[in-house]
């Protein structure tokens, strides 16, 4: 199997704070669509309550790990605020609309390019959108891959960084199992499946036929 490239943290951190930017607008704009204005106000106050600053002389470590936390809290935060709110109904809706915004955030030519690869060889297409989540990933939570090919892949997580805090099954559950396996299934045509124990898990990733 081909050796996968190790994210710097350099990259971790930007893809963090990335990704912290898309949950914000992403939760604000579907709370003041469905609760309206003052609603998504008193959300941006909570994100205020529990986001720390990040130092600017700190090493790139140290920036993604502090960007993390950030972003652990807003995204529980979101999930806490709707089903508060809405409940399992809201969240039901949140989980689409998440959806929708993974797939105009990713985007691209390069994308449009995958799929024309696909047509000529499902395979390397497989193939290489495997390699692509195997380096992308590595923001979200240590893992390695044990078996890359293409027909498959699965990445084993010893340990989930999400569930290192408290409060997160949210994540796990719905962002984890739900959103991203909808999310990779109608943008990349695979099927994503986890298999948690405890605090580890698997993830295998198989094409769609």
């Amino acid at each position: 199997m081909e050796n996968i490239k190790v994210m710097p943290y350099e990259d971790k951190f930007e893809i963090v704070m990335d990704n912290i930017k898309f949950a914000e607008s992403l939760a604000a704009d579907f709370i003041e669509e469905h609760l309206g204005y003052a609603a998504k106000t008193e959300l941006q106050r909570l994100y205020r309550k529990g986001i720390s600053d990040i130092q600017e002389d700190a090493s790139f470590e140290e920036k993604y790990e502090a960007a993390y936390k950030n972003w652990i809290w807003i995204a529980k935060s979101d999930f806490k605020f709707i089903r508060d709110r809405m409940g399992e109904a809201g969240i039901e809706l949140f989980e689409g609309a998440d959806v929708e915004a993974l797939k105009r955030k990713n985007a691209s030519p390069s994308l449009y390019m995958l799929s024309f690869i696909r047509a000529i060889s499902p395979g390397a297409a497989f193939k290489m959108t495997a390699k692509e989540f195997a380096y992308q990933l590595q923001w979200l939570t240590p893992f390695y891959v044990e078996e890359l090919d293409n027909r498959q892949a699965v990445y084993v997580i010893p340990q989930c960084k999400i569930l290192d805090y408290p409060e997160t099954i949210d994540l796990c559950q719905i962002g984890c199992q739900s959103i991203y396996p909808q999310w990779v299934a109608e943008q990349f045509k695979a099927s994503m499946k986890f298999t948690p124990q405890g605090h580890s898990c698997t993830c295998c990733l198989t094409p769609l036929h």
